[in-house]
């Protein structure tokens, strides 16, 4: 980005603000989890500037973050991050920016992995984007300690058409506000806590995620307060980016698109071959849809 200029391009300096943005809130997440629930052993560690983190063998959270991205991955730092997953009984996931060094992916290629998720990576520049419209009947604002759990069920509850997935996000949600860094917002309409959301601030990016409705209380207005409030504390925080993921050609995508957020460029998710068929691709993949909406 320029000096003095607001415009933005989808270039290298770009892709390492927003991947390490998310690598950072991931590891966030992970220490939360580390708190709250030792017996799952999250943990997380750097190599070759690369964030891998462990939060279960099947959890969306462990794979790496920014591999080739602060500096050209070598045989051995794949070693070293494949024995810390293989210690723990998962199996290595990276999520590579197209804009890696370039001998990251024939490096993971001749190690036997393959492609298998994409996730479109999006911004937003903060200078001069107007407040937005509010509603005497819709508050959006950052919860307080007391209302962790009001927001973990909240946020859950806007899964309940999904069988079994309401258990397993409001353990998710309680370890997302208690994450460092992470500022999870709570929507009311008339006083009934209706939506959740999560901005999480590093190195002036606002990561949004974790956004969910529950099912009777959608389309009223929840979600438009929820974004319009995390961008206005983003920018009142010193960021000039907000930053979303989500999958290419979703509805997530395209409702991003609507709020003006660009796509910065398509990230892909390698793992190795036949770990699909080991860790069940289709559960991961839902779970990875999840985390798009809550980290």
């Amino acid at each position: 980005m320029e000096s003095g200029s607001s415009q933005v391009f989808s270039d290298y300096a770009l892709s390492r603000r927003l991947e390490r943005t998310e690598g950072s809130a991931g590891a966030a997440w992970v220490e939360s989890r580390a708190r709250l629930f030792p017996d799952r052993g999250a943990e997380w560690i750097e190599v070759a500037g690369a964030y891998a983190m462990f939060d279960g063998p099947r959890s969306p959270l462990t794979q790496t973050f920014g591999l080739g991205m602060f500096q050209a991955a070598a045989p051995a730092d794949l070693d070293a991050i494949e024995g810390f997953f293989r210690e723990r009984g998962a199996p290595p996931y990276h999520e590579i920016s197209p804009l890696a060094d370039r001998s990251t992916m024939p490096l993971l290629a001749r190690r036997g992995y393959q492609p298998v998720e994409f996730t479109s990576v999006m911004f937003l520049p903060l200078a001069n984007r107007p407040a937005g419209e509010t509603s005497a009947r819709i508050r959006a604002r950052v919860i307080t300690e007391a209302e962790h759990d009001l927001w973990a069920r909240t946020a859950a509850e806007g899964w309940s058409e999904y069988p079994g997935a309401a258990e397993f996000m409001e353990e998710m949600g309680r370890v997302t506000a208690g994450a460092a860094g992470a500022l999870p917002f709570l929507v009311r309409i008339d006083g009934e806590a209706v939506a959740a959301g999560v901005l999480f601030v590093h190195g002036g990016v606002g990561l949004l995620a974790g956004s969910s409705t529950i099912p009777r209380a959608r389309k009223q207005g929840a979600q438009k307060a929820l974004l319009a409030a995390r961008l206005r504390h983003a920018a009142e925080a010193g960021c000039d980016l907000a930053m979303m993921c989500a999958e290419p050609g979703s509805a997530s995508q395209r409702n991003a698109e609507r709020q003006g957020f660009r796509i910065a460029y398509t990230r892909v998710k390698w793992g190795p071959a036949g770990a699909a068929e080991v860790s069940g691709l289709a559960y991961h993949s839902i779970l990875e849809h999840l985390k798009a909406r809550l980290l």
